[in-house]
């Protein structure tokens, strides 16, 4: 039985997590073009369809994904009619799809060392509320403000699996800590299944509520609605060895969603107790991400 415990702070992080896991970073070269795979095509710029999934991007959007179809069927949440990409903070520009969260969750203040100690991020980091470049037919990037740091996504849609491969580049003078959390907001049901390792706690209507497993000890997550369509997330816990789920019953305005979000680093933010990888000026940091067809 794994053992999960409430976001309380991160003195529970410390006490509970320990040291970070080993993590793998490659030395400075160009970012690697791998082919798309031969069932995957694009219409326009910011569709994607490959076997029975289908995606949609918006890249200047923070490159957020949209929509994810498993046969037809929409998995992510398409939110509340909440649309202002004026706004501030994350849930007040509307809290939908799929995004990427760098250099943060939480609002916080860079812990250093470096230049960059105490220079504040935002709520839920930057990435969300860039704009990214299109790179290729299935491959976007974004480079950070506040942060010298670069994020590169390719996405491949197969029979059996949408798989997103990532790196996360330095491109400033001074070492970075490299934090990266996913983001990915599916429709959440009070009765659906959902899974990592153990049943997942959930919240009472009306509230929302966040917990996380102990570093490392999950690498894959089942979620299960009532009409049949099943998914199971994975990612490879040397590389992102945190894990949060936050669930959403209709907090927030009345989002319903549920957000598996394997991470670099631990406690939402970048932070000297659980740090995500300390990258060199120039170096990289590789991982992957699936989503598979799980129905039976």
């Amino acid at each position: 039985m794994l053992g999960w415990f409430v976001d309380a702070g991160l003195g529970t992080w410390v006490a509970v997590l320990g040291e970070q896991a080993e993590s793998r970073q490659s030395a400075s070269a160009p970012f690697r073009r791998v082919l798309t795979l031969p069932d995957t095509t694009i219409r326009g710029d910011v569709k994607l369809l490959g076997g029975p999934w289908e995606m949609e991007i918006q890249p200047e959007h923070g490159g957020r994904i949209i929509s994810l179809r498993l046969a037809g069927e929409e998995l992510l949440d398409q939110g509340i009619g909440v649309d202002d990409p004026s706004a501030v903070g994350f849930v007040a520009a509307g809290a939908r799809g799929w995004d990427e969260m760098v250099p943060c969750v939480d609002a916080s203040l860079y812990p250093g060392p470096g230049p960059f100690e105490g220079v504040e991020l935002p709520d839920h980091g930057e990435a969300w509320r860039l704009p990214w470049t299109v790179v290729d037919d299935a491959t976007l990037e974004c480079a950070g403000r506040v942060l010298p740091w670069r994020l590169q996504r390719r996405v491949e849609l197969g029979e059996l699996a949408v798989r997103l491969a990532y790196t996360y580049r330095n491109d400033g003078a001074e070492p970075l800590l490299a934090y990266w959390c996913a983001h990915p907001l599916f429709r959440y049901e009070e009765d659906m299944q959902v899974h990592v390792g153990s049943p997942v706690p959930r919240p009472e209507s009306g509230t929302s509520r966040k917990v996380f497993l102990r570093r490392g000890q999950a690498d894959r997550a089942r979620l299960e609605w009532r009409s049949g369509s099943a998914i199971e997330i994975a990612w490879d816990k040397r590389l992102t060895p945190y894990v949060g789920v936050w669930v959403c019953n209709g907090d927030l305005g009345g989002y319903h969603h549920i957000a598996i979000e394997p991470a670099t680093g631990g406690g939402d933010r970048p932070h000297p107790a659980v740090p995500p990888p300390l990258l060199a000026s120039g170096a990289e940091l590789d991982w992957w991400l699936e989503v598979r067809d799980a129905r039976n």
